[in-house]
């Protein structure tokens, strides 16, 4: 049933500033954008191995649910501690400190600038299969 995840979205009340944010992370200004003109509501960037999708949305077209949501997306980094580190000194706030879950696996989260949860993970099982 599930082949891999497509596309990860964060949302945000301020796009724009959002954009600025995540194209300092990834290195890149995002490689798609709507509307192809004036103040942006949603932003791609693809990156990693597989060439995953990143997103920013507007806040406007957050999904709703009548009780809060469970998900924490975890994306693998090498090194847990300098990318928790990275994000940290750009601006997001510790959620989940740097934990060493077992002898190869670490993992962390941060809030963005924009109350999005980011996970990182450094697990030996997708780093054997790239």
């Amino acid at each position: 049933m599930f082949r891999g995840i497509a596309n990860v979205n964060v949302v945000s009340t301020d796009v724009p500033a959002a954009i600025t944010w995540y194209s300092g992370i990834f290195g890149e200004a995002p490689y798609f954008k709507r509307p192809e003109t004036g103040e942006p509501q949603y932003a791609e960037w693809r990156f990693g191995d597989d060439e995953d999708e990143f997103a920013v949305m507007d806040a406007a077209f957050r999904p709703v649910t009548s009780k809060p949501g469970g998900t924490l997306v975890y994306l693998h980094v090498d090194d847990v501690r300098a990318s928790f580190d990275e994000l940290i000194a750009a601006g997001a706030r510790e959620f989940d400190p740097v934990m060493q879950r077992s002898e190869e696996w670490w993992t962390a989260s941060v809030v963005d600038p924009f109350g999005n949860l980011i996970g990182l993970i450094q697990s030996p099982h997708w780093a054997a299969a790239h």
